[in-house]
């Protein structure tokens, strides 16, 4: 009871959990106690069964989170099947490559939906039951282009701006409600949405040589700042902007 780290007792929604930095989170959280709502199109067996060797709950809700259509439906399986909402993780999101002038309304379309539309509007719905119990932790994945433009993701780099203002507008709005919003921006880590990126031998090399670390993250990177956020050591932390990125920023 006298480890601010520890979630036992606390019920975490994760979405984007099948794999990635998604699976990784969701692990982290259940082995600091918490029991979790693997959110996702895809369903996260793999994720469902090493929490629940962890001793902790794990349950699926499907979702195709390009729409808003299931948002409440989310909040209302977890409240039901696991007993509440504590924890909410917004990490579930999308990538589209093309040069600025060749980029299409669609994949805009697309990435803006996933990225950012559905994320403000599950924090609304997790928000709501959130006040009603006077406690809660939101934590949205950010990233290095929440702070940077990069090159040929125009509308990922806005949906990550966007994450970074909204983090800090709810941030604003929540905290005298007892519900803390902050973000974790990963730098350069080794998931499905970065193959792209280091199958490309040149990009590869250059990326490398800006990372003090001098290595690309892995998923499990994120498990500690996420367990830190969502737990009592950052009861006075609000609006923060966590990046894990092996220095990237720092150069």
């Amino acid at each position: 009871m006298n480890n601010p780290f520890d979630l036992s007792g606390k019920v975490a929604v994760v979405t984007g959990a099948n794999t990635g930095i998604g699976q990784a989170i969701a692990l982290a959280l259940a082995a600091a106690g918490a029991d979790i709502a693997c959110v996702g199109r895809t369903p996260a067996d793999d994720t469902v069964q090493q929490i629940r060797a962890l001793g902790r709950r794990a349950e699926i809700i499907s979702a195709d989170l390009s729409t808003i259509e299931p948002v409440q439906r989310v909040v209302d399986e977890a409240v039901d099947k696991l007993g509440g909402l504590d924890i909410l993780i917004n990490n579930a999101g999308i990538i589209r490559r093309a040069d600025a002038v060749d980029f299409s309304e669609d994949d805009w379309d697309a990435v803006i939906d996933t990225n950012l539309k559905s994320v403000f509007f599950l924090c609304q719905a997790a928000g709501r039951h959130m006040i009603a119990q006077g406690s809660g932790k939101i934590v949205n994945i950010a990233s290095m282009l929440t702070f940077q433009g990069g090159i040929r993701v125009p509308s990922y780099t806005a949906s990550k701006s966007g994450i970074g203002g909204l983090t800090k507008l709810l941030a604003n709005e929540w905290a005298g409600k007892g519900i803390n919003v902050n973000a974790i921006a990963p730098g350069y880590i080794a998931t499905n949405n970065t193959a792209a990126l280091q199958a490309d031998e040149n990009r590869n090399r250059s990326i490398l040589e800006r990372i003090p670390a001098g290595k690309w993250g892995d998923p499990s990177d994120l498990g500690g700042a996420a367990v830190f956020l969502c737990s009592r050591a950052a009861d006075y932390v609000q609006g923060h902007i966590l990046a894990v990125d092996g220095g990237w920023l720092a150069r």
